[in-house]
Order: structure tokens, then C-alpha cells, then sequence
């Protein structure tokens, strides 16, 4: 195949790089916005797109961000790429302020008085992935079914990150919606200034070309 790689990556090699890339966290960033200025569209459908990406890494849908951002890119009009694009706000780097700062938001929007740290929200969501995953084999076993500690788990952390994520989300989404208009804009208008620049050149060169051409015939 012409695209595959001449020396594929082992799954270690896979959890590593989506953890921390061979080249950091500054340059996927820098990958990132140099894909989204080189997108074919309009500057407000990017915009919108990149609204989606980043509204929806504020949410707990962890592992859906990609299928959810382009949903919501495509419900509200934007450039579905872009959309992609910019779930790579909700990064490994990034995501434990996403999550503490969501989770407890939501548990003063919703009363809840729970001590609360980065740590206990990521082992919250671990033990609930542990506990989801016994009661799916329970259904191939006689082991009973528990519950209780998903029920918890909503109720403490889920459904907080979840109402909690909003207001955060909309402000930074709005954020990014305003600076990506005219960081696009600016970008198109350079590169159409500069595509007429090498037209116009090529145009001299090709004239230049032919009045050589015509002395030479004379």
C-alpha cells in the first residue's frame, strides 16, 4: 500500500504516542493549526467547526469526542474537519483542568458537597470502567451485577462534569469561535495575495520566454 508505513508501530507504541507524541504537545498544536489555516472554506464555517471541536472536549464523552464534534459541527453548519481538528483541545495535557474545573462547577450548580481532586475523578471514572465491564461479563456468568458504585459515580461525578462542562465549554468555544475568524481570514487573504504574486511571475517569465523565442527566430 502507498500509504503504509515501512515499519509499523507496536500497540506500546500506539498507547505511548496518544499519551505523549514523538514530537510534544507544541508541535501537534502547531500541526493543528496549520491544518485548519489550509482548510478550502469559508472563514465562519471553520470558525463554527472549531466551536464544535472544542465545545465537546468539555464534556465527559470520552472516547465519542471525534463522532460527537463532528455532529455537532455538521448541526450547526461548520466545517466538519475543523471540528476534528479542534477536539485536540481535550488532550492528555489538558484534560485533568477540563475535569476538575467541570466537576466542580457542577457540584455547586447542583448542591453537591463531595471532597473533591484531580485524582479521585480519574479513579472514579476507572473504577466505574472496571465495575461496567464485570456486570457485561456477569451476563456470561452466574456473578450478580452491582450497580451501586455506577449509580455513585453519576450521581458525583458524571452528571456534574456533564452540567458543569457547559458554562466552561461555551466560554472557551466563544473564545476560539472569535479568534479563528480573523486568523483564517488573514491567512486566505496572504495566500491568495501570494498565488497571484507566483502568477504574476510565471505570466513575466512566460513573456520573457517568448520575446527570446521571437528574436531568436528573427
Amino acid at each position: 500500500m502507498v500509504f503504509k508505513r515501512r515499519n509499523p508501530r507496536t500497540w506500546r507504541q500506539i498507547v505511548q504516542e496518544s499519551v505523549w507524541p514523538r514530537g510534544g504537545w507544541t508541535r501537534a498544536a502547531q500541526y493543528v493549526k496549520h491544518r485548519l489555516t489550509r482548510l478550502p472554506d469559508e472563514p465562519h464555517r471553520i470558525a463554527r467547526g472549531v466551536f464544535a471541536g472544542v465545545f465537546i472536549s468539555f464534556t465527559p464523552f470520552f472516547g465519542f469526542h471525534l463522532i460527537g464534534g463532528a455532529l455537532l459541527g455538521w448541526i450547526l453548519r461548520g466545517n466538519i474537519l475543523a471540528a476534528l481538528l479542534a477536539t485536540f483541545v481535550g488532550n492528555p495535557v489538558t484534560m485533568p483542568v477540563i475535569a476538575l474545573i467541570s466537576v466542580e462547577i457542577g457540584h455547586w450548580m447542583l448542591g453537591i458537597d463531595v471532597p473533591l481532586n484531580i485524582v479521585n475523578i480519574f479513579k472514579a471514572f476507572s473504577d466505574a470502567g472496571t465495575e461496567l465491564w464485570a456486570n457485561f461479563l456477569a451476563i456470561f456468568s452466574d456473578e450478580p451485577a452491582r450497580w451501586s458504585n455506577l449509580g455513585r459515580f453519576f450521581e458525583t461525578i458524571y452528571l456534574p462534569y456533564l452540567v458543569g462542562g457547559i458554562l466552561p465549554g461555551l466560554a472557551v468555544s466563544f473564545g476560539f469561535y472569535y479568534l479563528t475568524i480573523p486568523v483564517i481570514r488573514a491567512y486566505q487573504k496572504l495566500r491568495a495575495m501570494r498565488v497571484q504574486a507566483r502568477r504574476a511571475r510565471e505570466r513575466r517569465r512566460a513573456g520573457a520566454e517568448a520575446d527570446d523565442a521571437g528574436a531568436g527566430s528573427q
